[in-house]
């Protein structure tokens, strides 16, 4: 129902942005991340989710497509309701959080409020096939151990890829950077390529 809130950030609470919009106040719930964006008495644009329930209406709001789209796939996952998808992303990134799964690392899951192991690893088993990466993408450490470039430039691309780029555009975004960097780095720099063409 509601794409995206564009207007000024009227109120700051903790979960909580109030974007005032036309003179209507629109309370977002939202993620420690988030809420780290905004500055109350500026302009802000929120990406929105709408939830219905029988007895109310929730509308929950993120800083950019990427986190959006992270809290859509987790609400998929029985037992993850809007509010633990929230305490996720409040605790890690999306990048992060597919990194996580891909990995079956649901122990980093657990960092969040509301998610003990049992969940965690739903989360990681149900999510999986979406972060997968292809055969022979990911490369094998180097003799130090450490991921090699091309390891590292594959785990981006799969980030990418569960974010909802194709593989092409991930592939090609990547494939501008320097593979030696962390995961995490080059997924940053990607995004913010994307999100400029």
């Amino acid at each position: 129902m509601f794409y995206y809130v564009n207007g000024t950030v009227t109120e700051l609470e903790a979960g909580l942005a109030v974007i005032d919009c036309g003179g209507v106040g629109y309370a977002c719930a939202t993620t420690n991340y988030t809420l780290s964006q905004l500055k109350k008495g500026e302009r802000a644009k929120l990406y929105t989710y709408l939830n219905v329930r029988e007895d109310a209406m929730e509308l929950f709001g993120f800083a950019d497509r990427e986190e959006l789209s992270c809290f859509k796939l987790l609400t998929t996952v029985s037992g993850v309701g809007p509010k633990v998808g929230l305490a996720i992303l409040s605790e890690l990134t999306p990048e992060r959080v597919a990194l996580s799964v891909a990995a079956g690392d649901h122990k980093a899951l657990t960092k969040a409020a509301g998610v003990g192991p049992k969940l965690a690893q739903r989360i990681t088993l149900e999510l999986r096939d979406k972060f997968a990466v292809p055969t022979g993408a990911v490369d094998m450490p180097s003799a130090g151990g450490q991921p090699s470039a091309a390891g590292n430039a594959a785990e981006a691309v799969r980030a990418l890829t569960v974010l909802g780029f194709t593989a092409g555009e991930a592939a090609a975004a990547v494939g501008k950077l320097d593979g030696s960097e962390p995961v995490e780095s080059l997924v940053r720099q990607a995004l913010k390529a994307l999100a400029n063409r």
